[in-house]
């Protein structure tokens, strides 16, 4: 076995490696256009939010100047929005640093906004900060205290299926206008690796020598990123909904797996009964592949706001594209399809299709540069599950990287190596976006580790979580001070949900 020395040196050198590669050709003290800034500056404000219990929470709003490349020479500056909450008594902890998912998403608003779904969330910031500072980090190009950058597709025609090399081209076409929209910018500045260089970056403006991360889905990717670059400056990490560095494009069959297991329980619910074929819900499944496999239909509705008929053909990949839903409605969607029940579907494809409302443009550069090694693209295209899920999850992505300016990070970034960092894994079994089997794979790797599986747990869900294992939420928060992972649980169990009925009366039964 290799000694934890070995295991350091490894670490630190492949961290050397990728900056080299990528990030370390910036000036330490550049200035912006203005002369007024330089990289590494904060400007803060201070604010006031409740929580649901009417506690007023002070906070620090603040943006960090970071170069848009580190990689170019002379690279213009951006902003790169934060909050911090402090803790009500010093703890002698490190930071919580909250990296948030997407990528193309922010937390901000929940300082400034007063819906009832902010003020829980800034409640859970405030246990979170029992354990020391509480520091919510913007993504680079998605940050409203820097620059919101989005893009947009054309729209897809209605008169034939979704076809996988349309959407290749689709997107092809989208990096090409992206970058002739933004001329003033060095759109190759939006990797992970910078984003991981921001968070570094920050630790050292607020003066902190180590840091706890907490991430979800993309935020766990981001966070791999900093643990690989930056291994010394994280204390301990918690990430839940696990994506690690080669996975950002999810296997089909452990994606079906997911689907298999919320179809376990959906065959048991009383209210779905009526409507299962033989086979339930997963042979429901695969009788509405096979059909569509068959050959395309074609679906007449009415458009809801005008009142004028629309016609849109459904295929294979327009079905595949679609299965991935919450948990409680997907067996309803897959039941009324099996009926023969297509309007809900094809209003909502069409919507789709003629949508061109923007996206975030820091998704396609982040994902696309940090792909998939050559190995792991091997087993996604000759894996079983794309019999029924298909490629287009990763397809369009890949075919269309080449457009796309940010470089190619490269496998000594991509592939996990060992790590010594205390991290505590949380992952749910019905979790279809970022699947159970990703943090099985990346397990062994971190020997300090300790996983938690939630039975029935999806993505990004934690309220039921905290609603039904209260005690295991105390836990969590305990390890955010000590980084102690012994005495957690290994296995978790949550409640059944109540599944959605489809839209329609159950069809009779024959008589026996």
């Amino acid at each position: 076995m290799m000694g934890l020395e070995g295991i350091r040196w490894l670490r630190t050198a492949g961290a050397l490696l990728i900056l080299a590669r990528m990030v370390i050709a910036q000036p330490a003290h550049a200035a912006d256009a203005t002369g007024s800034r330089k990289a590494g500056d904060v400007v803060m404000e201070s604010g006031a939010g409740k929580t649901p219990e009417g506690e007023t929470v002070p906070y620090e709003l603040g943006t960090l100047f970071v170069p848009e490349n580190r990689a170019a020479p002379h690279s213009r500056l951006i902003g790169v929005g934060f909050a911090r909450i402090r803790a009500a008594s010093p703890t002698g902890g490190p930071p919580v640093f909250i990296l948030t998912g997407g990528p193309g998403s922010t937390l901000l608003s929940t300082l400034t906004d007063s819906d009832a779904a902010s003020r829980r969330r800034l409640a859970l910031w405030v246990q979170y900060s029992a354990a020391g500072d509480v520091v919510v980090v913007d993504q680079r190009g998605y940050s409203k205290r820097g620059e919101v950058l989005e893009f947009t597709t054309p729209e897809q025609p209605l008169d034939r299926p979704r076809s996988l090399a349309e959407n290749a081209d689709s997107l092809v076409q989208a990096a090409k206008a992206a970058v002739a929209a933004h001329p003033d910018k060095d759109l190759a500045g939006y990797t992970i690796a910078q984003c991981a260089e921001d968070v570094n970056d920050l630790r050292r403006a607020l003066g902190y020598s180590q840091v706890t991360l907490y991430g979800a889905s993309f935020g766990s990717q981001w966070g791999f990123a900093v643990m690989r670059l930056h291994p010394e400056i994280v204390a301990r990490a918690l990430l839940t909904d696990v994506e690690p560095l080669d996975y950002g494009y999810d296997m089909p069959s452990h994606v079906f797996a997911a689907l298999q297991r919320i179809a376990w329980d959906a065959d048991r619910d009383p209210g779905l009964a009526p409507y299962l074929p033989k086979g339930g819900v997963m042979g429901a499944l695969r009788a509405v592949r096979d059909r569509l496999a068959s050959g395309p239909i074609k679906v007449k509705v009415k458009d809801e706001t005008t009142g004028k008929a629309q016609t849109v053909t459904l295929g294979l990949e327009d079905f595949q594209d679609s299965l991935l839903r919450s948990a409680e409605t997907w067996p309803a969607f897959i039941l009324s399809l099996y009926h023969r029940h297509y309007d809900d579907w094809a209003r909502e494809v069409i919507h789709q299709r003629r949508s061109v409302e923007p996206a975030a443009l820091i998704g396609p550069l982040i994902d696309t540069s940090l792909g998939v090694s050559a190995e792991r693209e091997h087993l996604l295209r000759t894996d079983s599950g794309i019999d029924f899920l298909g490629t287009g999850a990763f397809h369009s992505y890949i075919a269309s990287a080449p457009a796309w300016p940010t470089p190619d990070l490269g496998d000594e970034m991509r592939l996990t190596v060992p790590s010594p960092i205390p991290v505590l894994f949380l992952h749910g079994d019905w979790d279809t976006s970022t699947p159970i089997e990703n943090l099985l794979n990346i397990l062994p790797y971190f020997t300090n580790s300790r996983a938690i599986l939630v039975h029935r747990g999806t993505h990004g869900d934690r309220k039921t979580l905290r609603e039904q294992h209260p005690q295991l939420w105390a836990q969590l928060i305990e390890f955010f001070k000590t980084g102690d992972t012994r005495n957690f649980p290994v296995h978790v169990t949550l409640r059944a949900p109540e599944f959605q009925r489809p839209a329609f009366p159950a069809p009779a039964r024959p008589a026996l």
